[in-house]
């Protein structure tokens, strides 16, 4: 990041009411003359870090978390280059702020507390407008869109144009974690109506008053708006987020070969999954082909997680049906299996055969197969809190000697289970990480750091690597070396005390080695034109950009 002048044009209100590029009270005072901002502020310049102590000092005023969402991000709205450096400060405590678990509220109650615009909103009745939008309202420099229709938010359901929040909240992390120059980024809802009672009920719903739309209409409004995008922005990086899974699975699979594009419910989530659980077997000693992997939740996220677990698998020599037979996911009927009933064809390829649950013992359900099963991995992603009871537990942890066991439903109120519970079942035994972040857990003497299965680890050291890179597609093998370069990273491969990630104050380095592995995939898949690591590596860095004040002059 370069800190040479920058010619800016706007002067006095309008140049405060820019969040790139307002300085608030640490313009210079020659700023303040050559912009017509003598008289519009205190007579004291301020630092960038008086600012930031300043503004950490309210924040923390705030008392409950929604309203401590609501100060981030109308400071975001405010003076971004001060929002980021106060989040980088604080990373730790404020990305479960900005993001999960608080973001699910947020989204919940996106229209009572809408302040100020930011991003598009690409409403159903726009259709045939939509060129003409992006033309008008998006910036001519955006590198990554991140997109959702709203109707799977976090696993709190559809939500409609409320779910503009995650969009927000995602790129926020692409910029904090990943270095990513917000300028660059653009968040979208595509506001295709909603079936949440409540929501069309609400007077102060700001989304189109309407319930979803037909499967039939769906389908050319979404190839509409990426038709658009590709036109407008030929070399983005969009990025598909809390569609319902019907739609999430369509649309990578039709779309992953016309633009550089990946679902990070199903890619992203199945990616630190991976990280997280090769990071277990080098805590065990225990290679990935031995193990009996149960996944309750055969959505998008349990059938990624699946499938990026078979490539490693596969790696290992096994065949396709040898690596999906480690696997035993559950829907909503129990089970899949030879003769059940599947909710989506994506499950077929994890049905066990009647012949290898001959002598099977109970129903199908969760505490039957973990009985039957005897599993060593225990993943999920189910949204149903508290399905992983103390029975079920105490018996998975009586055949396995460090069970891993990775409750990653969201927000943390549909987890299911809790990280203080898991370590007392298992008498410390268990290897966890969870969706949301939780406090470690002490328990007989000991402190158990807690490991959070946060997409940040990923997606905004993928995206870095594809700027850099200039990749015109994301592969599969992106996502596994994003895995195994995080996984390489886990302290637990030097400590088997340790958390199974690194900590989140580390997360910027974690996503320059991230961003290295996919580019170089993405070289060596055929997406990206040739280069060397060390000429990466100065892609990578010259792209990182970082919150600091550049001066200004004018543009004439």
């Amino acid at each position: 990041m370069t800190d040479a002048p920058l010619a800016v044009s706007l002067r006095g209100r309008a140049l405060l009411n820019h969040p790139i590029l307002n300085k608030s009270t640490a313009f210079t005072e020659e700023e303040r003359r050559l912009f017509g901002l003598r008289g519009l502020l205190p007579p004291h310049v301020t630092t960038l870090d008086e600012q930031a102590e300043r503004s950490y000092h309210a924040y923390s005023l705030k008392s409950t978390p929604i309203e401590k969402h609501i100060y981030l991000r109308a400071l975001q709205d405010r003076n971004e280059t001060l929002f980021y450096r106060v989040l980088l400060d604080h990373l730790q405590e404020l990305m479960p702020v900005i993001y999960t678990p608080v973001v699910g509220e947020a989204c919940q109650r996106f229209s009572e507390i809408y302040r100020k615009p930011r991003g598009l909103f690409l409403s159903y009745p726009q259709r045939g407008q939509i060129e003409e939008i992006l033309a008008e309202s998006a910036p001519p420099e955006t590198r990554v869109i991140v997109v959702t229709d709203g109707e799977r938010i976090l696993g709190l359901g559809d939500q409609g144009v409320n779910g503009m929040g995650i969009p927000i909240g995602k790129l926020s992390l692409y910029t904090a974690c990943g270095g990513i120059d917000p300028r660059t980024t653009l968040p979208i809802v595509l506001d295709c109506g909603t079936n949440n009672r409540e929501r069309l009920q609400d007077p102060l719903y700001l989304g189109w008053r309407h319930e979803r739309i037909s499967r039939e209409d769906y389908a050319p409004f979404l190839d509409e708006f990426v038709q658009a995008v590709r036109r407008r922005f030929p070399r983005v990086l969009l990025q598909f987020e809390d569609f319902a899974h019907r739609h999430a699975v369509e649309l990578l699979g039709k779309y992953r070969d016309q633009l550089c594009c990946f679902n990070d419910d199903i890619q992203g989530t199945a990616s630190v999954t991976a990280a997280a659980l090769l990071a277990s077997l080098h805590a065990r000693r225990a290679p990935l082909r031995d193990e009996r992997i149960v996944v309750a939740g055969a959505g998008s996220a349990g059938i990624g997680i699946a499938d990026q677990l078979s490539e490693f698998l596969k790696r290992e020599g096994l065949s396709d049906g040898e690596a999906h037979s480690r696997f035993f996911l559950l829907n909503r009927h129990g089970l899949l299996r030879e003769g059940g009933v599947l909710s989506d064809p994506d499950q077929a390829r994890y049905q066990q055969p009647a012949a290898r649950l001959s002598g099977w013992q109970g129903d199908f359900g969760l505490a039957s197969v973990v009985r039957n099963v005897k599993p060593t991995i225990l993943i999920g992603v189910s949204t149903q809190p508290g399905m992983f009871t103390e029975d079920m537990v105490r018996e998975m942890a009586s055949h396995a000697q460090r069970p891993a066991i990775f409750p990653l439903s969201n927000p943390s109120s549909k987890t299911e289970a809790r990280p203080e519970d898991l370590i007392r079942w298992t008498e410390g035994r268990a290897l966890i990480a969870t969706g949301s972040p939780f406090a470690p857990v002490d328990y007989g003497g000991t402190r158990y750091p807690i490991a959070q299965c946060n997409n940040s680890y990923i997606f905004p050291g993928l995206g870095l690597g594809v700027l850099a890179c200039g990749a015109e597609r994301v592969t599969d093998g992106m996502f596994m070396a994003a895995a195994a370069a995080l996984a390489e990273l886990s302290p637990a491969r030097t400590n088997a005390a340790a958390p199974l990630l690194p900590p989140l104050d580390e997360i910027r380095a974690v996503s320059r080695a991230i961003a290295l592995a996919t580019a170089m995939q993405a070289v060596s898949d055929g997406v990206a034109p040739p280069a060397a690591d060390e000429e990466m590596e100065r892609a990578i860095a010259g792209l990182m950009w970082a919150p600091r004040y550049r001066p200004y002059v004018r543009a004439d």
